[in-house]
């Protein structure tokens, strides 16, 4: 699509966009381009500055102008179909028949948006192939990455949100025994050695590419040094149990790296039990073998993992499997790192691990988007070794389109102003739809009490201006008598005509003092939206998502006795 018709379809959307409610709001018109051709997402940056700058033009028209500029638009373009995508592949393992794939976290946080794309993509070629998915908690850092209790439990429901079901979970601090078991084997074949020289010696010995003096013990030295600390005559950094490499490699992370070491910090699942903690290579490549994996998939930054872990495949003569390398999922605007996670919710920073604020999966489902609209995005990423940063408004869009359909619509009203209506007509009931277009949604009723009251948003009644005329949404027309004057808006009652499309009227959503209540929204900055909402909002149920006009969409969280809470989506 070329940009000029892009321009002209962003103006017909956001002038049906303003028709409807006044004005054209940016984010809603994204969403509706987005669903006409959702190839724009490919280039949502320059989509968004030529919807903003069709708003603003149309914003700056009448309503009237509005009117006539729809109708010579013609009729509304139709919305696109996605073309179908030529799906991931994952080529098969030359060496170990099947696909057998591991999501492989470290429960010492909440899992995040980018720890998740791994998850999707292992799921989702496991399903493809007709293979296994595993989850494998790696869980053997007591001391420099703790696990949270608590976690292990996250990290199962967020991926049971995303609807990831795990073929097979393992604890890797259920396996102390297997990686011990394989350290005596390669100790045995003269592969690894006990290491007792000070860290700061150790790095100079392999700075200038020399073995260390423990380097050639006799296996019988090695064995007795293990078995000492595994019986805990070690404190912590005394000991090491290094694999041999070649001490001439470039690199000098690779020489001799270390495999297990004394850690005595008690653990969360395990406590006191264990004395030696295996490092992240050892136990990675043990499991790996273990559990069949065929294809890795993981960041570019464990290029050098790999290799260390190539030498313990090649020592036992295992089939390796296949590593793809993926670049890192960024959240625009959110906090993703675990470690400032957890410290910020330690220091009441943060509301938890669901605060809005934060790329989490538990954010993300606490604020009601849709699983399959997360899922989608990451596959849609695909598999590329480059970074990439998702943008709340692509999400955001995806998520419109998903939900928009077949969401109910509330009023809501934020910083309630009582209107004084002169001549109020005689009313004992609306009935409203829940849906514009959407029938299946039925409708929902509002019973008007004697003498009752309307209440509209304090940003409504701050722009009206002595004399206009305005439309309640759905109800009856008012004209404005007096210049608001910060506490109540005075008018008069107009007309009950319904036509208010073919009006240039603007249109305001309103609530009654009888059957309104009190209702908190939590923003995505953490701070709470107070207002009124139709009581008609507690005949959903909780965690139900539903769009309350002119505001945004929301997900029910809580009702009580005083109020609702919702949590705010998008708009």
């Amino acid at each position: 699509m070329s940009y000029d018709e892009i321009r002209k379809l962003a103006f017909r959307l956001a002038l049906e966009n303003a028709s409807k409610f006044g004005k054209a709001k940016p984010t809603t018109v994204i969403g509706h381009v987005l669903a006409r051709d959702p190839s724009l997402k490919q280039m949502l940056k320059d989509v968004t500055k030529i919807v903003d700058e069709a708003c603003q033009e149309v914003n700056s028209m009448s309503l009237e102008q509005i009117k006539l500029k729809l109708q010579e638009s013609g009729p509304p373009p139709l919305v696109k179909k996605e073309p179908k995508k030529h799906e991931l592949e994952l080529p098969p393992n030359p060496e170990i028949q099947g696909y057998v794939l591991r999501f492989a976290p470290n429960p010492d946080g909440p899992l995040t948006l980018g720890n998740a794309s791994p998850a999707i993509l292992c799921s989702f070629f496991a399903n493809k192939y007709k293979g296994k998915f595993i989850l494998r908690f790696e869980d053997t850092s007591p001391s420099v990455k703790p696990p949270l209790l608590e976690a292990y439990n996250w990290v199962i429901e967020d991926l049971k949100w995303l609807g990831i079901v795990p073929d097979e979970i393992y604890y890797q601090s259920d396996r102390l025994e297997i990686y011990y078991d394989y350290a005596e084997k390669l100790i045995k074949m003269g592969n690894a050695y006990i290491c007792t020289c000070k860290p700061e010696d150790f790095r100079k010995y392999i700075a200038k590419k020399q073995p260390c003096p423990h380097r050639d013990q006799s296996v019988e030295t090695n064995l007795k040094l293990w078995s000492m600390m595994l019986e805990g005559k070690f404190s912590p950094g005394e000991a090491v149990l290094r694999v041999k490499t070649n001490l001439n490699h470039p690199n000098p992370a690779i020489r001799d790296w270390p495999a297990l070491r004394v850690d005595l910090s008690p653990h969360p699942r395990v406590g006191n039990k264990y004395k030696v903690w295996p490092l992240y290579n050892w136990s990675c490549a043990i499991d790996d073998h273990e559990m069949g994996i065929t294809h890795v998939i993981r960041g570019k930054e464990h290029t050098i993992n790999e290799i260390r872990q190539a030498f313990v495949f090649n020592y036992f003569k295992w089939k390796k499997p296949i590593t793809v390398n993926n670049g890192r999922v960024k959240l625009e605007g959110s906090v993703l790192s675990k470690s400032k996670i957890i410290k910020g919710i330690k220091s009441k920073e943060f509301l938890g691990p669901d605060d809005p604020r934060l790329g989490t999966i538990m954010a993300i489902r606490r604020r009601g988007f849709k699983p399959e609209v997360i899922k989608k995005i990451i596959l849609e990423l695909g598999l590329k070794p480059v970074e990439a940063t998702l943008k709340w408004e692509n999400i955001y869009a995806q998520n419109r389109v998903a939900i928009d359909k077949y969401t109910p619509r509330l009023f809501f009203v934020k910083d309630p102003v009582k209107v004084e209506i002169g001549n109020f007509p005689s009313i004992e009931e609306v009935i409203l739809p829940n849906h514009p277009d959407n029938k299946n949604l039925g409708s929902r009723r509002i019973k008007f009490s004697k003498n009752e009251q309307i209440l509209i948003a304090n940003d409504d009644a701050k722009n009206l201006k002595m004399g206009e005329e305005i439309r309640l949404m759905n109800l009856f027309n008012i004209i404005v008598e007096e210049e608001f004057n910060g506490k109540v808006v005075k008018a008069k009652f107009v007309s009950a005509e319904t036509k208010s499309r073919q009006t240039s009227l603007k249109l305001i959503q309103w609530v009654t003092s009888s059957s309104s209540m009190k209702t908190k929204v939590l923003m995505p900055n953490a701070e709470f939206t107070d207002g009124l909402a139709e009581n008609n909002l507690k005949a959903l149920a909780l965690g139900s998502v539903v769009q309350f006009v002119r505001f945004g969409f929301v997900k029910i969280e809580r009702y009580s006795d005083d109020y609702a809470l919702c949590i705010f989506t998008h708009n």
